[in-house]
C-alpha cells in the first residue's frame, strides 16, 4: 500500500484543480497543508513536508503541482535516510522557474532552483506553453532531477485553467509511480505525448 500526499502551489489548488478533484475521487490521496499560500516560506513548507512524510504509516508518492516541485526538491536534498526510504516516487507537475528575471516575487524564496538529483524516481510533467517557465528550461530541471520529462504539448501551466478535469494522463503517470511501472502517456493525434527518460548516471548527487 502507499499514500499519496497532494501538495498544492502558491495560491493552493482551488475546486477545479485536478488536484482538488483526485483527493475527492481517490481514496489514497491525502492533502497536506503546507501553509502561507500566497506569502509561501521555504522553511515551512519543507518542514511540514518533512513532518507528514514522518506520520505516513505507509510508503508515500509525492504529488507536486508548481512551486511545491521545488520544495520537494528542497527537501530531498537536506532529508534523513529514513525519511527518504519512505518515499517510493515523486510526480513533479510544471515546477516554474524561479530563477528568471521575471519571476513572480512569491517565487524567490525558492531560488536558487536546487540541482539535486532526486535519490526516487520522478516524473516531471511538462507543457510546452506553460507562462511560468519555458519548455527547455523544464527540460533542464528535469535533468538536474534525474526526472523522467512527461511532456503533455500546449496545455498552459496544468492547473485549473488548463481545463484537465480529473486529467487521467496525469493519474496514469501516478499509477507507474505506485506500481513502478514504466510510464506511459496515450496518443493524441496533432498533440506530442511522450516520456523522456534520463540518462543513469553512477551515484546520486
Amino acid at each position: 500500500m502507499t499514500r499519496c500526499l497532494i501538495l498544492p502551489g502558491l495560491h493552493d489548488s482551488g475546486p477545479d484543480h485536478w488536484q482538488t478533484r483526485w483527493l475527492a475521487r481517490r481514496d489514497d490521496c491525502e492533502r497536506v497543508e503546507l501553509g502561507r499560500w500566497s506569502q509561501p516560506s521555504r522553511s515551512l513548507w519543507v518542514s511540514r513536508l518533512d513532518r507528514a512524510i514522518a506520520r505516513a504509516p505507509i510508503p508515500v508518492v509525492l504529488v507536486a503541482h508548481s512551486l511545491a516541485c521545488h520544495a520537494v526538491v528542497w527537501w530531498a536534498a537536506d532529508a534523513s535516510l529514513a525519511r527518504l526510504e519512505k518515499v517510493r516516487g515523486a510526480l513533479l507537475v510544471a515546477p516554474p522557474d524561479v530563477d528568471r528575471a521575471d519571476t513572480l516575487a512569491e517565487l524567490l524564496p525558492f531560488a536558487p532552483t536546487p540541482a539535486v538529483r532526486l535519490p526516487f524516481r520522478s516524473i516531471l510533467a511538462a507543457s510546452r506553453d506553460d507562462d511560468y517557465a519555458h519548455f527547455s528550461r523544464l527540460q533542464e530541471m528535469a535533468g538536474q532531477w534525474g526526472s523522467e520529462l512527461a511532456d503533455f504539448g500546449r496545455q498552459g501551466h496544468l492547473n485549473a485553467e488548463s481545463r484537465l478535469g480529473d486529467w487521467i494522463e496525469g493519474q496514469s503517470l501516478l499509477r507507474s509511480l505506485l506500481l513502478r511501472q514504466p510510464a506511459a502517456l496515450p496518443a493524441v493525434p496533432g498533440i506530442a505525448r511522450t516520456v523522456i527518460r534520463p540518462e543513469r548516471k553512477g551515484g546520486s548527487a
